[in-house]
């Protein structure tokens, strides 16, 4: 049995996330709390500024563009930086009814900042073992982290606790 390319999983986040994903961002985010959650490709991810990151998953998503797995369509924001969209094509197929794809739809459901604030608390206690995941991530994020945002975000990340896993995600709320 071969093994899957890097791309083809790449763009089976985006088509289990219910076929379009908007921001690199966001991307990466849903891919690191589906590893989390046991239902990952594979993807190592360390800390960046925006949180968990993996170059693995954004030179996999570039190559699932190429391929014709995913297209990838570029705009620009209203305060002048760009964004992609990313949906998936037919040739990556149809997303299966599996907890996966319904915690993947959650994930990419949730408010951009939200979700980084939210994975990023959930790999400071995953991988740093931070007493006060949510707390570090407001140090480390003080202009996205105001009350609202990061008690959105906290409900986000119950949500998506309450779904089922393969594992269970940090119980950080």
């Amino acid at each position: 049995m071969t093994e899957k390319l890097d791309r083809q999983k790449a763009a089976e986040i985006v088509r289990d996330a219910g076929g379009e994903i908007v921001g690199r961002t966001k991307l990466q985010k849903v891919a690191y709390l589906l590893e989390l959650a046991g239902f990952g490709e594979g993807f190592p991810f360390s800390y960046r500024h925006y949180g968990p990151y993996s170059e693995n998953l954004a030179d996999a998503i570039r190559m699932a563009d190429a391929f014709g797995l995913v297209v990838e369509e570029e705009r620009q924001a209203s305060w002048g930086g760009g964004y992609s969209i990313y949906r998936a094509t037919d040739h990556v197929g149809l997303a299966a009814q599996t907890d996966r794809a319904a915690f993947a739809r959650v994930a990419a459901s949730v408010d951009s900042v939200e979700l980084e604030l939210a994975a990023t608390a959930a790999y400071l206690a995953a991988v740093e073992n931070s007493p006060d995941p949510w707390g570090e991530t407001a140090r480390r994020k003080p202009e996205k982290a105001n009350g609202e945002r990061m008690e959105r975000a906290k409900a986000a990340y119950r949500l998506l606790r309450e779904l089922k896993t393969d594992q269970p995600l940090p119980n950080i709320v």
